[in-house]
């Protein structure tokens, strides 16, 4: 009997190894995992609302050279609390992600999101093919609605970027196609306007490495364009305290967006989030995994309020955070829970102040 059950043992193990391993989780894990995303998802309720995401200068008046509220004003109480609010909440999560409860949550979006995994390079080719055929299709517009040009070859270019996703060799074409029109934004509307939008740099690199089959100095194409993705929303995230006044008229026409709070509070608010989530996009994988989730979930909940021109710029975005959330790699360099509070609060002071400097040092506005 005992040489039997040896016997039954040993196939039991050689069975464990040979299942894939996404079908190994769906054994362990089952359906009551699911409740552990939704779980996750949830936050979003409360992280903000559509009009924090939506991107201001897409719907509303702005001019890009006006004198920013002062910095003094700027970094207010409100901020400095929400601030170390962030700080208390991010020094839990840096210890949740080290517990059980962690890992539950990491193998619950494998468990979910494995579909999409081994399908991540097919879903970004196949997003920005569909988001430049319809640049192509509207015209006059370079890589998001503000940026409009009257370039005949503009369009042209943007169609011929949609054709070079088909296959994997003329990818490296359509990402030198997106650094072409990132020059093309950059001479008609200067550096400090493309400061918003590093993300299509990123893009760009990863279309050229995955078609390549390369990495950058051993970053891998995915991380590389969700540094960019975070780059990009911590700026954007500025933008909220250095201009909120962009944001009031479209707060106006929705104001069930602002929960009841005084406009310049929500405006501080809702930098903050963005912040926070962005920088979170930066940091270990369960950490960007949900953060990744939450800002999927905030930027589709706005193209139901503002409709098909949000749902077309953020598709770049959107497919990103898609991919970053189904993203299984789990290497990363272990950090005590106090180093995110560090690197938090020196990204926080580094943002702002670089958005205040190079703003005077190309307008010439004033920053105190």
């Amino acid at each position: 009997m005992t040489g039997g059950h040896d016997i039954l043992q040993d196939a039991l193990r050689e069975e464990q190894l040979t299942i894939p391993r996404h079908a190994r989780w769906r054994r362990r894990l089952g359906r009551s995992h699911v409740c552990g995303v939704v779980a996750l998802a949830a936050f979003c309720l409360i992280a903000g609302s559509p009009a924090a995401f939506a991107h201001v200068k897409w719907f509303a008046q702005f001019d890009v050279a006006e004198q920013p509220v002062l910095l003094e004003q700027a970094i207010s109480g409100a901020l400095c609390k929400l601030v170390a609010l962030s700080l208390f909440i991010f020094f839990v999560a840096g210890l949740a992600e080290r517990s059980p409860i962690g890992t539950y949550f990491q193998d619950a979006l494998d468990w979910v999101t494995a579909p999409i995994y081994h399908h991540i390079d097919v879903l970004m080719r196949a997003t920005y093919g569909a988001f430049f055929i319809a640049l192509w299709a509207k015209g006059h517009i370079i890589l998001t609605p503000e940026l409009k040009t009257t370039s005949a070859w503009v369009p042209w270019l943007q169609l011929a970027i949609a054709a070079g996703m088909l296959s994997r060799p003329t990818m490296i074409l359509s990402g030198l196609g997106i650094v072409v029109l990132f020059g093309k934004a950059l001479s008609d509307y200067g550096l400090f306007h493309l400061m918003d939008y590093p993300i299509f740099l990123g893009a760009a690199a990863y279309l050229i490495l995955t078609g390549s089959g390369r990495s950058l100095f051993g970053i891998r194409p995915l991380d590389v364009v969700r540094y960019a993705a975070a780059v990009t929303l911590m700026w954007a995230s500025v933008e909220k305290w250095a201009y909120p006044q962009w944001t009031y008229p479209v707060l106006a026409a929705h104001p069930e967006m602002t929960f009841g709070y005084d406009a310049a509070f929500y405006m501080t608010a809702a930098g903050v989030v963005e912040f926070g989530l962005a920088f979170a996009l930066a940091w270990t994988p369960l950490a960007r995994r949900a953060a990744a989730l939450v800002l999927a979930i905030m930027f589709v909940m706005a193209v139901f309020a503002f409709g098909k021109i949000d749902a077309i710029g953020h598709a770049p975005i959107v497919i990103i955070l898609i991919a970053i959330v189904a993203d299984e790699n789990r290497n990363a360099h272990r950090h005590h829970a106090w180093a995110v509070d560090a690197w938090y609060a020196v990204a926080v002071a580094g943002f702002i102040a670089a958005y205040y400097v190079v703003h005077a040092q190309i307008f010439g506005t004033a920053i105190i």
